[in-house]
């Protein structure tokens, strides 16, 4: 009995400096995950950078609009006016303009810079949203908010 004794003695040592040394682990991992997920959730929280990129796109789209608009009123080629967009969002590095719904609140303000009203309005707004309802509403949110 004394030969299991002293043979069990250096395993539960052994044992309880492993789960020792896994706990320590366990909170230096913890702690540095932790610090990493703080870091992560503050830049995702923290959209200055993007609103100010989004906001910066949302006027270009508005002035554009507002241009395209004044400059071309009763002949108004569609393709020519997206394909302006496509050429803002790629020098703004947008992707996906199309869906993106910055894209449609800045032509919403665009047409309310321009003075865009009544059926020549609603026209605009179906027209450059191709029928989309919720391109439609970005488009209103924008004219709606454009003062």
């Amino acid at each position: 009995m004394r030969l299991y004794s002293g043979y069990l003695k250096p395993a539960l040592l052994y044992s309880a400096l492993f789960g020792l040394s896994i706990t320590i682990n366990g909170c230096s991992f913890s702690d540095s995950s932790k610090s990493f997920s703080d870091s992560t959730s503050s830049i995702i929280s923290s959209p200055s950078s993007v609103s100010g990129k989004s906001k910066k796109y949302q006027n270009e789209v508005a002035d554009y609009t507002m241009a395209y608009v004044k400059s071309s009123a009763p002949t108004a080629d569609y393709n020519v006016f997206l394909k302006g967009l496509s050429d803002i969002a790629a020098k703004e590095g947008v992707t996906n303009w199309d869906q993106d719904s910055a894209t449609y609140t800045g032509i919403g303000k665009g047409l309310k810079k321009a003075e865009v009203e009544g059926i020549a309005y609603e026209t605009y707004k179906k027209n450059f949203a191709g029928g989309d309802a919720k391109k439609m509403q970005d488009i209103q949110d924008g004219y709606e908010s454009e003062k």
